[in-house]
């Protein structure tokens, strides 16, 4: 299985959309809320900017939330 990182914001809708698609799937993936000045810098370094949601595909970045949840429930 892949290994998975979701940057993002409990405050961003798009973050919300997301992490409620993850829970109802009863998917276990990792938050890193990008309110923390070092998940942020961590999220700039892998993926060149601050945009969330960003799931991160075995250190790929991947943004948009339709696009991340199309990607859970294909793969997941």
């Amino acid at each position: 299985m892949a290994e998975l990182t979701l940057y993002g914001r409990r405050t961003c809708p798009y973050c919300l959309r997301v992490i409620s698609h993850i829970q109802n799937r009863g998917v276990d993936i990792p938050l890193c809320d990008t309110s923390d000045p070092d998940n942020r810098a961590r999220l700039i370094e892998i993926g060149g900017k601050g945009q969330v949601p960003c799931l991160v595909i075995d250190g790929a970045p991947m943004y948009e939330s339709g696009d991340i949840i199309s990607w859970i429930d294909a793969n997941l």
